[in-house]
């Protein structure tokens, strides 16, 4: 084997990696949406999460992304520790369909046969023809990932085909039938060389790969293999193990070591399996035969899936040891840590799942903000030193989960494709400040109550029903706000836009009213330029709420104009539902108010 071959095999190995990776990757984000259902739908039945640990992972091609996104579920509260063994155990299983796939290099047509069709000297070129076509020739909704995962595929074949040219030539090498034999004759280098090759390449399918690709020298045997094979699991799990327990929580780490554990009793039992076999003789027809590539990919297959069979009733056990292992995270009593959690960063790899967590952060920051306002109007109407600590805190959360929320969808924007996922991006974007701004008024309405209490003054009576009154309609809005951004729904974002301008309205009323009693004396300095304050604060909460409406609105209709020329459209008279509900919502409103100047 010369310089040349090395490049070549070396060469083929690293298009084969990226050729997984790409159509694992493609698999990922065309999937993204459909693993968020069912990952959410999972139950505590093991044997449910297993099956669907198989299925996910044959689809994405990666254990190690599938546990890898169950553990960031985990850490998220989305799942429980007990529902992700059984996902752990059948994913193990479900990685082996990569050897599968790659098995059709032992297929061997005629020449005039349609099976060459499904050779990789086939498949490689017409999958890399469909990729380019699908990424440069059509732009439907979905071509780019559907090229994505063809080119993926062409390339992996590709490398592959590379790879096994390169080391054919070590048939007929001495030193390399020596060396199996040597591997068949002591398992425990076998066992160590799968784990560091599966370790450092970070794949448990790309190592059988590397093996299928080998076997076309006829140097490999079952005797050799199988402790590789073995290997093989344990590497690919301790690199999962690692990643899972970077920056996570207790039960996400626990996820991890789930892994670990399985892997470690499923070689346990496998090598047991296999020394008392070989020494009862059951073995001796294929333990010095060649082993070809589907050999390969069914003692890879049989391995995992008996191991994960055998196993798989002492699920409980596998949870309980992980538990005993690593302690629980210490309590921080943040009252956000689960919206927190939620945004896990390993997250990022199913698109779908990110934005879910990030809604939920938001939509707690509503509620919070919503919370807020309803402590503040009321300070100042009676203050309350326990609604002050309520807003205070409040304010605390909404900051927390604001930070975090920025941070989480700059760094998920580069995973998100451009599509209504992208669109959703940047809704919560432009809606996450919203919220925030909200929480801010709040603070600053018992900030003005503070003041109030300090010079010891207080709001006549007619302007602390005026309060009231304002206190109504600012709770109205902001419900309308809320539930069109938890259910990104158009109808009840419509019904913002006609309140807010009644609040404006009210607010130009009640500032001329207030002016009037100042005037008279009916009310101190200190207390008008307070009242006055207050007004601020709810115009600018009604602004934020009406934002929230535009935006919502703009996310079901992409060529809406700018958001300045819709309102300006509004008000001009230009939308009937609208112009009823404003005249609505202002003759009720202002009946209460008409109410109030006639009181003595």
């Amino acid at each position: 084997m010369t310089i040349f071959n090395l490049i070549s095999m070396f060469g083929g190995l690293a298009l084969f990696l990226y050729g997984m990776r790409l159509m694992g990757d493609g698999l990922k984000l065309g999937s993204s949406s459909a693993l968020k259902r069912v990952m959410e739908k999972v139950t505590n039945n093991p044997f449910t999460g297993f099956l669907l640990g198989l299925v996910v992972t044959a689809v994405i091609q990666s254990s190690t992304a599938t546990i890898v996104l169950t553990s960031g579920l985990v850490g998220a509260g989305i799942l429980t520790l007990h529902q992700s063994v059984g996902i752990v155990l059948g994913a193990n299983v479900g990685t082996t369909i990569t050897g599968q796939i790659i098995r059709l290099l032992d297929l061997d047509a005629g020449g005039s046969s349609w099976l060459n069709i499904f050779k990789p000297s086939t498949l490689a070129p017409v999958a890399a023809i469909i990729g380019i076509l699908m990424i440069m020739a059509f732009h439907f909704r979905n071509s780019g990932t559907i090229g994505s995962i063809a080119m993926g595929f062409g390339i992996l074949f590709t490398g592959l085909l590379n790879m096994t040219a390169a080391v054919e030539p070590l048939s007929e090498s001495p030193w390399f039938s020596e060396m199996f034999l040597q591997i068949a004759q002591n398992p425990v280098l076998g066992f160590l060389a799968g784990t560091a090759v599966a370790f450092v390449i970070q794949s448990s399918s790309a190592t059988i790969g590397i093996l299928q690709a080998l076997s076309v020298t006829g140097a490999l045997t079952f005797g050799s293999v199988y402790s590789i094979i073995i290997g093989v699991n344990i590497g690919d799990c301790v690199t999962t193990a690692i990643v899972c327990s970077i920056g996570s929580k207790a039960d996400a780490k626990r996820t991890g070591l789930v892994h670990i554990i399985f892997n470690l009793a499923a070689s346990v039992l496998v090598i047991a399996a296999v020394t008392i076999a070989h020494r009862a003789g059951a073995l001796d027809a294929m333990w010095g035969t060649a082993i070809d590539s589907g050999g390969i990919a069914n003692v890879h297959t049989l391995f995992r899936l008996a191991a994960a069979v055998l196993l798989l009733p002492l699920c409980g056990k596998f949870e309980k040891l992980a538990v005993r292992i690593v302690k629980d995270d210490k309590q921080r009593g943040a009252n956000v840590d689960k919206e927190i959690a939620q945004m896990n960063d390993k997250l990022y790899s199913s698109p779908a799942l990110a934005l879910s967590s990030a809604h939920a952060a938001i939509a707690a920051m509503g509620k919070l903000a919503a919370s807020s306002v309803k402590n503040g109007m009321e300070v100042l109407d009676a203050y309350d030193k326990q609604a002050v600590e309520t807003v205070n805190h409040n304010e605390d959360q909404i900051d927390a989960l604001a930070d975090r929320v920025d941070n989480y969808l700059i760094h998920l924007s580069p995973h998100v494709p451009e599509s209504h996922e992208n669109d959703l991006l940047n809704y919560y974007i432009q809606c996450f400040p919203e919220f925030e701004r909200i929480g801010d008024h709040a603070v600053n309405l018992i900030e003005t109550a503070d003041e109030l209490r300090e010079k010891n003054a207080g709001f006549s009576p007619k302007a602390q029903m005026e309060l009231a009154l304002l206190k109504d309609a600012l709770s109205e809005i902001q419900e309308f706000a809320l539930k069109a951004f938890e259910t990104c729904d158009v109808e009840t974002a419509r019904h913002i836009e006609p309140l807010e301008e009644v609040v404006d309205e009210l607010v130009a009323a009640l500032r001329a009213n207030h002016i009037r009693r100042l005037r008279k004396g009916e009310c101190t300095v200190y207390a008008g330029l307070a009242f006055l304050d207050a007004l601020v604060n709810v115009e600018r909460i009604a602004d934020q709420c009406s934002n929230i409406g535009v935006y919502t609105i703009s996310q079901a209709h992409a060529s809406m104009k700018t958001h300045h020329d819709y309102i300006s459209w509004l008000h001009t008279g230009g939308d009937p539902l609208f112009n009823s509900e404003f005249q609505e919502k202002k003759e009720s409103y202002f009946e209460r108010l008409e109410l109030i100047e006639t009181q003595q």
